[in-house]
């Protein structure tokens, strides 16, 4: 009796460190999604700099070789960026799914829909702010990082239980 209800405990926090992190990730999409055109490239220009600063390679180089890099790479910087943000969505959103005792192919699809709606959302969104417009670009690419965010996740369980199993024996 002692156990299921330290379970129960356990599960509820899991679910709790997973939903807090989602909403808060999706309070900074919302936030970053807020931004005006120019806010936003301001931003992630600061960004590719910080990059390019840091590369050694790249601290030995004249400043219009530096330049160049920087309109190179700060197109790159934000579709990272959107990626990244939303490998942390697929992850949680992932990872409260699994709070729950449902077949795992219904935890991947409504961790996917999730996911994949919020993105769809936040592009329509930028279509009202200024200086942004919505991107099916970046529909795709924030789709991509919420599948990597649910394949890290369902890869480290699968790599922990392998490794508890193990360790039984």
């Amino acid at each position: 009796m002692e156990k299921t209800i330290k379970f129960k405990k356990n599960l509820i926090l899991k679910r709790i460190l997973f939903i807090i992190i989602l909403l808060f990730t999706f309070y900074i999409i919302f936030n970053f999604s807020s931004q005006d055109g120019e806010t936003s490239g301001n931003i992630s220009r600061r960004v590719t700099v910080f990059v390019v600063e840091i590369l050694s390679k790249i601290k030995t180089m004249d400043v219009s070789s530096k330049l160049y890099y920087i309109e190179r790479l700060h197109p790159i910087i934000r579709k990272l960026a959107h990626f990244s943000i939303y490998t942390v969505v697929g992850f949680s959103v992932m990872g409260f799914m699994c709070t729950f005792d449902i077949r795992n192919i219904f935890k991947v699809i409504s961790s996917i829909i999730i996911g994949v709606t919020y993105a769809i959302t936040d592009e329509i969104h930028q279509g009202f702010t200024p200086g942004r417009a919505p991107s099916v670009t970046d529909v795709c690419i924030d789709s991509m990082g919420v599948l990597t965010g649910i394949f890290i996740l369902i890869t480290l369980i699968v790599f922990v239980e392998s490794i508890v199993n193990w360790l039984k024996r």
